[in-house]
């Protein structure tokens, strides 16, 4: 009788940790060398998204998003098969809030295309409230 080994899993822990620990070393541990990131915003928009390859590029990524003072926490994350879904929301120390919504595909346990779509809030005046009046 013959059995094959599962193939490994997707760490949503580790994920969790990373995101609320702002610690872009352990997540960057979660993709494989060859993946492939697109960020769309504002300013990448979707005929033009920011576009990074590969573990060093996504690295200088990571490293620069969470290696600003922000709060950062993972609100949802949804895995099935070989993807994974996550959002994530964000608060610097002056209020501004950025929510990021992410879908990836997996290989062997880990990330080798993801597509993350971000909304920055874009009135300084609005607060947890709504906008000023």
């Amino acid at each position: 009788m013959t059995t094959t080994a599962a193939p490994p899993a997707f760490d949503t822990r580790a994920l969790r940790e990373g995101i609320e620990r702002g610690d872009a070393e352990a997540l960057l541990a979660l993709y494989a060398d060859d993946a492939e990131l697109r960020m769309v915003d504002r300013t990448t928009q979707p005929s033009h998204p920011l576009v990074v390859h590969g573990r060093a590029e996504i690295g200088a990524l990571l490293s620069d998003a969470y290696g600003r003072e922000t709060t950062h926490r993972l609100e949802q994350v949804v895995l099935q098969d070989d993807h994974v879904a996550f959002l994530e929301s964000c608060r610097y120390p002056d209020g501004i809030r950025v929510l990021v919504s992410s879908i990836a595909d997996l290989r062997d346990g880990r990330i080798v295309d993801q597509t993350s779509v971000q909304a920055w809030d874009e009135n300084k005046s609005w607060d947890d409230g709504g906008p000023a009046q």
